[in-house]
């Protein structure tokens, strides 16, 4: 019978690939959310429906769903395959960001706005006071809303992690398409899956103590502010 181990040093050359997508697709999706909240929580005409309809869209059907339609869709379309976009968009890599990015901004956007809503209505008439414009006063109130977004924002983090492994279905190569190939070659399903699952049990931990080291600064700060 085959060690476990023997699968780990082909699995683990794919968490860099992971870890890109995940950052990234995070980072997409921490810029998309903090846009959409002040649409929203500045009630921008018109935007602001827009942005209900792309939080429902987005949050309302699975992310292979999406990843499909970003990755498989444009490719129905000339127009878009005669544009520069095209360059980006039969990148499977770039796909798999963008799809992870948008999903997760929208997610993003209503652990922000539930935070943001649960701050003291007077954070938002002092900034007023003071001369804020919109942005000053959003930062400031997420400033406030840290504690409370801090915890759920790690779970989506996690979550993002974890829907990185649907990459593997549009070819690229991270820790699960890595195991697909494995067990394609091997048959051993349950020794390379389990240890694809080890791998991401592992680093899914290591994120949830970073958040909970930094959960507990933040409360700190807030403690000393």
């Amino acid at each position: 019978m085959t060690n476990w181990l023997d699968y780990l040093p082909t699995l683990l050359q794919g968490v860099e690939i992971t870890l890109t997508i995940t950052g990234a697709g995070l980072l997409l999706g921490l810029v998309i959310a903090l846009i959409l909240t002040w649409i929203l929580e500045r009630r921008v005409p018109v935007l602001a429906q827009l942005t209900e309809g792309y939080l429902l869209l987005l949050t309302g059907t699975p992310l292979l769903v999406q990843i499909f339609l970003v990755y498989y869709g444009p490719a129905q379309f000339d127009w878009v395959k005669n544009s520069w976009a095209w360059t980006y968009l039969r990148e499977p890599m770039f796909c798999a960001i963008l799809a992870l990015g948008m999903n997760a901004g929208a997610y993003t956007c209503r652990l922000f706005k539930g935070a943001l809503e649960a701050v003291p209505k007077g954070e938002t008439l002092a900034c007023q006071a003071l001369g804020m414009n919109g942005w000053q006063t959003l930062s400031v109130k997420l400033r406030h809303a840290a504690r409370r977004v801090i915890p759920a924002y790690s779970n989506e983090v996690v979550l993002v992690l974890k829907g990185s492994s649907l990459a593997s279905t549009i070819s690229i190569m991270e820790i699960m398409g890595l195991a697909q190939r494995l067990n394609g070659q091997t048959y051993d399903t349950l020794a390379v899956f389990g240890m694809a699952g080890a791998i991401y049990l592992v680093l899914n931990g290591l994120l949830t103590f970073l958040f909970r080291l930094l959960e507990r600064r933040a409360l700190e700060f807030q403690t000393q502010g």
